[in-house]
C-alpha cells in the first residue's frame, strides 16, 4: 500500500487536530465557529482572516468524516501529479474561493429579499434583531476544497474508473465529477438544507480555472502527470525569435558545430522535416514514460527511464 503524501497526510492530521480541539473547546463553553467560521461579509462577526480558518473547522462527526475521506482517496494522487507545493496552493485556492463563492450567494440573498430594509426578522417563534440573525449565517468544513480536490482528479485522469456503491457500477471520473457538480447545482436551488451548496461549486470552480491558467502559462513538459514546468524567459524569447526567421523565410542561427550551421549540409526544410520527426518521436516517447507513472507512480521508472525523462523535458 503507497503512503499518503506528505500534504494530503498534513491536512488530514490538522482537520483531525482542529475538531478535537473544537470538541474539548466547546465542553467549556467555547463555540470556535463563533470566532473562526465564516461569517456573511456585511455581519458584525465578519473577518476576512475567517475565510481561511473556516475550511478547518466541521459540524459533525459525519461532516468531518465524509471531507477527510474524499481528501484521502484523491488527495494523495492529486499531490503526486502536481507536486507538494502546487497541491497546497490549489488546495487553498479552493478553500477560499469556495469562502468567496458562497459569501457572494449570501449577499445576493440578503439583497434580493429586501432584508437591508427590516431591523427584526420574525424566526417562526420569536422577533430577532436582523444584526443577530445575519450572525448565525456561518459556514464550515473543508468541503469547497474536497470538491476542488474531486475536480482536478476528472480534468487529470478523465478516464479513469470509479466504482460507484449506489448502483455499484464503475463509472469514467469525468462523468463522476460532471454528475456530482449537476447534483450541487440543482441542490442548490431545489433543497431547503444548511448546506453550503455554492460553496461546494465554487471550489470546483476555482479549480478549475487554476488548472487552466496553469495549462496556459506553462511551457515545458514537467516530470509527472503530463503537467508542464515554467522555462526561463530568455530561452522562450530565443524559440519564439528562431519561429519568426522560420516563418519569414530568413535562415536559421545555430550554434557552432550544429549541423544546420551553413544551408550547404541541409536545406532548411530538410531541417524543419528532420527536426519535427524527432519533435514527434521525443513526444511519443515521453506520453509512454507519463502513462507508466500514472500507473505505477514515479518510483517504478528504471534510472534510465528517469534520466531519459528528464532529458526530454529540458528540451
Amino acid at each position: 500500500m503507497q503512503k499518503i503524501s506528505p500534504i494530503t497526510r498534513n491536512l488530514l492530521l490538522i482537520n483531525v487536530l482542529c475538531y478535537l480541539v473544537q470538541a474539548v473547546m466547546r465542553t467549556r463553553g467555547i463555540d470556535l465557529t463563533e470566532w473562526l467560521g465564516l461569517h456573511f461579509a456585511l455581519a458584525d462577526n465578519f473577518y476576512v482572516f475567517q475565510l481561511l480558518t473556516y475550511m478547518f473547522l466541521h459540524g459533525s462527526f459525519t461532516h468531518l468524516f465524509f471531507n477527510m475521506f474524499s481528501l484521502w482517496m484523491f488527495g494523495g494522487l492529486i499531490e503526486r501529479t502536481l507536486g507538494a507545493k502546487r497541491f497546497l496552493i490549489y488546495y487553498m485556492v479552493c478553500g477560499i474561493g469556495a469562502g468567496i463563492c458562497q459569501e457572494l450567494w449570501q449577499t445576493a440573498d440578503y439583497f434580493i429579499e429586501g432584508m437591508y430594509a427590516y431591523d427584526m426578522v420574525n424566526t417562526g417563534s420569536s422577533l430577532m434583531p436582523m444584526g443577530l440573525f445575519l450572525n448565525q449565517w456561518t459556514t464550515i468544513g473543508a468541503s469547497g476544497a474536497c470538491y476542488g480536490v474531486l475536480l482536478a482528479f476528472g480534468m487529470l485522469y478523465p478516464n479513469e474508473r470509479i466504482m460507484l456503491l449506489l448502483p455499484p457500477i464503475p463509472m469514467k471520473a469525468k462523468y463522476f465529477v460532471a454528475g456530482y457538480a449537476a447534483i450541487e447545482l440543482i441542490s442548490a436551488y431545489a433543497s431547503n438544507d444548511n448546506i453550503a451548496h455554492f460553496a461546494h461549486l465554487g471550489g470546483m470552480l476555482f479549480g478549475w480555472f487554476l488548472l487552466r491558467w496553469w495549462r496556459r502559462r506553462a511551457h515545458n513538459r514537467q516530470t509527472v502527470g503530463g503537467w508542464q514546468r515554467w522555462d526561463d524567459r530568455a530561452k522562450t524569447h530565443r524559440t519564439l525569435w528562431q519561429r519568426i526567421r522560420q516563418w519569414l523565410g530568413m535562415p536559421q542561427t545555430a550554434a557552432p558545430g550544429n549541423a544546420h550551421h551553413t544551408a550547404t549540409r541541409e536545406s532548411d526544410y530538410e531541417y524543419n522535416m528532420r527536426a519535427k520527426r524527432e519533435a514527434e518521436r521525443n513526444e511519443a516517447r515521453m506520453d509512454e514514460i507519463l502513462d507508466k507513472v500514472r500507473r505505477s507512480g514515479y518510483d517504478s521508472l528504471t534510472t534510465d527511464e528517469k534520466h531519459e525523462l528528464f532529458r526530454l523535458s529540458r528540451k
